[in-house]
């Protein structure tokens, strides 16, 4: 068992009982189906977390006035009384698993998701949009306002007919309360506009209709932002004045952070500390007395137990850290907390799935939301040899996976150690995060008997033959892409070079570190590009250029993470070169053209991060051999196509479909995947 004793201790909240302080924040999923009812894949993929010990699962957003309330590509509805029995089946089974389960209702206001609303002008306190080329709402009616209230109250009833423990009030993040609370948005000079009192007159009608729909006994939680994080938003201050007229009624005060123009510290980028926002919490905390919830890239029950421990906040919300690790709360409490998969925070299964791409949401290191686990119930009849050619994440991950299910599982790296590009990338100081990932991988594969793994062996044809593989999964990565540009691999090849690769940089960064004051111009605006910037930015140089052939830089960026570059490159001043073309390279300045003018950059150290290119050098006698011996080969992750981590994870889970051909032809079973 664990020692976090505060993280396991119940807690008490009306006629609720939580058995432990770990809450599942309200995600949106885009699971929904279209009419606003809840899908198999919705109680599927919450009821892992229920049955992975959380406390407390709050149920992402609900609409409770459609269509003008709504938002996301698909959302759950809890307008009307037919939406009852889905949400009934839903809290009948997270009670199953002991899990308290709360519902946040919300009013997306100039938020709406614009599809719904078929041209209708959305609604908000002004005529301001809710995030920077977002539609211009109208200003809504003080008569609008009184039916809104009440939609609140029905809302709220319905949650406690179909079984809820609890309703959370959503008053933050750029949504509608949160447009009349904010300054930033709300610019009326009637009752709901004005000073602190005016503006949270809106939430507070609302507050006092649910408690009257509710009664006495039922909790009540109001999510909010503390930090607005924009110029002319509220300030942690400015919010504890707000508070002073919203708490009377609430249970639950959960302090979140952020509007849409700061979605960075809202759904946290990556370099921000763990339980960065503690801070908030603690302050409401002091100044009210009520249960108080806290998040932010909380990943590891340490910083929570502390945070709980020092008073700061009662319950820990994790919603990220959850998808990825589905069963983290009895991981903890049964001694298995180094397995646990830890989120990365890279916001691109999550966040970016479904606020930019409108998809369901995934997760870079979880390569199935819905079932989990579930996989290895299913173990080969027969023995089924799998040999995987390198260690990177996907190659890791294949490998396990293979093991999990039964297979014998050899794999390959020619390197010392195992992680691939996710080790490298993660010796950045801002990306540091990112290893634990393959850290998890490479505990998980030290405890599976039937995979062996070979470092510091580069796979040929002779050392697979050795394997008698049934199946060859090829996971051998990518190399930087470095095209014939003239003088790029000469100065490249240097001794004494000033021009370099990303990986040169990653394989020393002690050397780098000690360019302060220096002029540096990096070749490329993508991601690699980007966090090349940053690291030189964030560490004195003299100046950081770009140069960019497109006319945006990170344009394959996450939502979040390019806010978040694109905030960077404000503060520090990073000169943008872009629709730039690299000509011609020499050792101390890059040759490039912009339209038909060309021009000099010149630099102390020039970077070289213009993508990377998939690198699977045994292909075509490879293939030649699995053919003519009939061995399925399966080409996952970089080495089919350089893209994201996300990419090579899921292709790694899903050579089961493989091994299972495999498994079925070696017992004379029909073929059925």
């Amino acid at each position: 068992m664990a020692d976090y004793p505060m993280l396991f201790k119940p807690l008490i909240i009306k006629r609720m009982t939580i058995k432990n302080r770990i809450v599942m924040s309200p995600m949106g999923t885009n699971f929904a189906k279209l009419d606003g009812s809840m899908s198999d894949d919705h109680l599927s993929y919450y009821k892992d977390r229920a049955r992975g010990g959380t406390g407390l699962i709050i149920l992402e957003n609900v609409c409770l006035d459609f269509p003008m309330g709504s938002n996301g590509t698909t959302q759950l509805r809890m307008d009307n009384d037919q939406f009852i029995p889905g949400l009934y089946k839903f809290t009948e089974t997270m009670h199953a698993y002991g899990a308290c389960v709360s519902v946040q209702i919300n009013h997306a206001g100039a938020s709406a998701y614009p599809g719904r609303l078929n041209g209708i002008q959305p609604v908000s306190a002004s005529t301001i949009p809710s995030k920077s080329g977002g539609a211009v709402p109208r200003s809504l009616t003080k008569d609008e306002i009184l039916e809104i209230v009440k939609k609140y109250g029905e809302a709220a009833h319905r949650a406690q007919r179909a079984g809820f423990d609890c309703i959370e009030i959503h008053a933050g993040h750029s949504y509608l309360l949160s447009q009349f609370l904010s300054p930033v948005y709300n610019q009326r000079t009637d009752e709901f506009g004005g000073n602190p009192e005016n503006r949270s007159r809106f939430t507070r009608l609302v507050i006092n209709e649910v408690r009257r729909q509710v009664g006495p006994h039922f909790p009540i939680a109001l999510r909010f932002g503390a930090e607005e994080f924009v110029e002319g938003g509220n300030t942690l201050e400015d919010t504890l004045e707000l508070l002073e007229f919203l708490t009377d009624e609430i249970d639950i005060l959960n302090v979140s952070a952020a509007l849409n123009d700061s979605i960075q510290y809202q759904i946290d980028e990556m370099s921000l500390e763990d339980g960065w926002r503690a801070y908030m919490a603690e302050a409401v905390k002091k100044k009210f007395n009520k249960i108080t919830v806290t998040s932010g890239n909380i990943r590891t029950p340490g910083i929570a137990e502390k945070i709980i421990e020092s008073g700061q906040a009662d319950l820990i919300a994790i919603g990220r850290g959850l998808l990825a690790e589905p069963y983290w709360v009895n991981k903890v409490r049964y001694g298995q907390e180094m397995l646990m998969r830890k989120c990365i925070s890279c916001n691109i299964g999550c966040a970016d799935n479904r606020i930019a791409q409108s998809k369901p949401i995934r997760c870079t290191i979880n390569p199935d939301l819905i079932h989990g686990d579930d996989y290895k119930q299913y173990q080969v009849s027969r023995p089924v040899r799998v040999t995987v050619i390198g260690g990177g994440t996907a190659g890791l991950e294949a490998a396990c996976t293979a093991a999990e299910v039964g297979c014998d599982v050899h794999l390959f790296e020619a390197k010392s150690y195992l992680g691939g590009l996710a080790r490298e990338i993660s010796r950045l100081p801002d990306k540091r995060r990112i290893a634990d990932f393959p850290d998890y991988l490479e505990k998980r594969a030290d405890r599976l008997p039937n995979l062996t793994v070979s470092l510091n062996t580069r796979a040929d044809l002779e050392a697979i033959k050795q394997t008698r593989p049934d199946i060859v999964v090829t996971a051998s990565g990518a190399k930087p892409l470095l095209p014939p540009i003239p003088g790029l691999h000469e100065e490249l090849g240097k001794n004494d070079r000033h021009i370099f690769s990303v990986f040169d940089l990653l394989a020393d960064l002690p050397k780098f570190s000690l360019f302060e004051g220096k002029t540096i111009v990096i070749v490329g605006g993508g991601a690699v590009g980007l966090d090349v910037a940053e690291y030189f930015a964030k560490r004195g140089a003299g100046s950081v250029s770009i140069i960019e052939m497109l006319p945006v830089l990170g344009k394959d960026l996450d939502l979040v993470t390019r806010v978040s570059m694109m905030a960077m490159l404000e503060k520090y001043k990073v000169n943008q070169h872009k629709e730039t073309a690299l000509v011609k390279v020499k050792a101390d300045h890059f040759n490039v053209k912009k339209g038909s003018e060309e021009t000099q950059i010149p630099f102390d150290y020039g970077f070289i991060c213009l993508g990377m290119r998939s690198f699977n050098p045994l292909a075509d006698e490879l293939g030649t051999y699995c053919r003519g011996n009939r061995i399925e080969s399966v080409t996952i992750g970089d080495s089919k196509a350089a893209r994201r981590l996300i990419n090579g994870t899921r292709e790694a889970r899903d050579i089961l479909k493989t091994i299972k051909k495999v498994d079925a032809l070696k017992t004379g079973s029909p073929v059925a995947i």
